[in-house]
């Protein structure tokens, strides 16, 4: 919808397509939709879900056997956006570094764009 024809919505680091695509299998689930809705101190957060079926509007995107969909009101947001997966010694999750996010705030779980 929001794409670059040859170029993906979004990409994804080998740990996070590894950690998705063991979501996957483990959960028989089709993949992991992502999203943005409004909340959080910065005025929007990140949404991840399971996906037991894919939604025709959704924008797909597979890579070493991950699959992630796009909600259709979110393409626009997280165009271009690198997926990647870290592991701390207090907490591990999936992170998104968006260059659409013009402010986050301090916890890292509420973004902003340009003129929301």
């Amino acid at each position: 919808m929001f794409g670059i024809p040859g170029k993906q919505a979004v990409t994804m680091t080998s740990k996070a397509a590894a950690q998705i695509a063991k979501l996957m299998t483990s959960d028989g689930h089709q993949g992991l939709r992502i999203g943005v809705k409004k909340g959080g101190c910065a005025g929007m957060e990140y949404t991840m879900e399971y996906v037991t079926e894919v939604d025709p509007h959704d924008e797909v995107v597979e890579q070493n056997g991950a699959r992630v969909m796009i909600a259709p009101m979110a393409q626009m947001f997280l165009f271009g956006t690198e997926i990647d997966y870290q592991t701390s010694l207090l907490e591990s999750g999936f992170v998104f570094n968006n260059p659409n996010v013009t402010e986050a705030c301090g916890c890292g779980e509420s973004i902003k764009f340009e003129g929301m």
